[in-house]
């Protein structure tokens, strides 16, 4: 079978071409569709045909599931791969005559901030999905999972105890402590939203405070980009960092001096999510592909050869990630995040401004 795979490299003159192409009819978006074809015994199976995947999905991650489901259905996947935001305005220039079927990937707030962009589809999978990453709103299929993490590491803790957020305020740690800027690095404000969330609430002013607290034992100290977090601690220029769970579980799983501790306070985990493009060419194949990552087979090679944390219910995970059972996990309130991402920021730069000042 041809893969048709590349790397998208955006530029406005692309975008500019790709968004002039003319409108497709009925009949063109019904052409690529799956092949129906009849079995032996009189069943029907689904295959064939293509299907286009924009993602900005990482490569182990992309390499543990295109492959498989072009051999498993018998489509010709032809993969685009750029960031999230790049994606998204070119599906929104391609409006009229959508070039993909599915964007595999991205945040759930991002998607949900452009639902006009995406067909509505539940898949018969999304039963098995942990309660609180089902998809309720009908067009975005949380499909993997991130955690908020403290990264230790291993050689330069000693005797400090890190058990969650209450811990990073111990004066040992000052300047020790690696974080990104919540104003510019996801990551970062995934933590700001979860230390807000475990500590009393986003509008809560002894949340507030403890933010204030622990960017003052932080010291002004701002990595450049969330990799230099965990890299810098494994690196041991920091005892302590505030991370993400995927590259941190990478970093053990390769034997670096560094442990993983999910805060007692709570983790919030962050569903990546999976969207059929409005009108898409290859509808079949888009509602295939969506059930395909949600099937207990995609799930368990996810869980159990990745750094990817699955979203079904009993999926299998690898000894060196552990389970959601041992972990106090809180349930982040997406759409108010959402919706006050730009208030909370400016709160943020607010207090971290005061602190630099003085």
């Amino acid at each position: 079978m041809k893969k048709k795979w590349m790397v998208l490299l955006l530029t406005a003159a692309m975008t500019a071409g790709l968004a002039a192409c003319g409108g497709g009819g009925t009949e063109t978006a019904d052409s690529g569709d799956a092949q129906t074809e009849e079995t032996s015994d009189g069943e029907e199976s689904v295959g064939g045909g293509e299907l286009v995947v924009y993602s900005p999905n990482s490569e182990g991650l992309i390499n543990a599931t295109i492959p498989l489901f072009e051999e498993k259905y018998g489509v010709d996947v032809e993969l685009i791969q750029a960031g999230t935001g790049e994606l998204v305005k070119r599906i929104q220039s391609e409006q009229n005559d959508p070039y993909a079927d599915v964007l595999f990937g991205g945040s759930w707030s991002t998607m949900n901030d452009n639902e006009d962009l995406w067909e509505p589809y539940v898949s018969p999978n999304d039963a098995n999905v942990i309660d609180a990453y089902k998809n309720t709103c009908g067009f975005i299929t949380g499909n993997v999972l991130d955690g908020s993490v403290l990264i230790v590491n291993t050689d330069l803790i000693g005797d400090i105890e890190i058990n969650g957020y209450e811990d990073l305020l111990n004066p040992e740690l000052k300047g020790k402590i690696a974080t990104a800027d919540p104003a510019n690095s996801s990551s970062a404000f995934a933590h700001l939203t979860n230390m807000l969330l475990a500590m009393g609430g986003y509008e809560d002013e002894g949340a507030w405070q403890y933010v204030r607290d622990l960017f003052e034992n932080i010291d002004g100290k701002i990595c450049e980009s969330s990799s230099a977090v965990y890299k810098g601690v494994a690196d041991g220029e920091y005892v302590v960092g505030l991370s993400y769970e995927d590259p941190c579980a990478q970093l053990v799983k390769d034997g670096a001096p560094v442990k993983i501790v999910y805060m007692e306070e709570g983790t919030v985990f962050l569903p990546a999510s999976a969207t059929i493009i409005k009108n898409a060419k290859n509808m079949d194949n888009a509602k295939l592909f969506i059930d395909f990552i949600l099937s207990e087979e995609v799930q368990n090679i996810w869980g159990s050869t990745l750094t990817n944390r699955p979203v079904l219910k009993d999926a299998a995970t690898s000894e060196f990630m552990t389970p959601m059972s041992d972990i106090y996990v809180i349930e982040e309130d997406i759409p108010y995040v959402s919706s006050h991402k730009q208030e909370l920021v400016d709160r943020y730069t607010e207090i971290f401004t005061d602190l630099q000042s003085r």
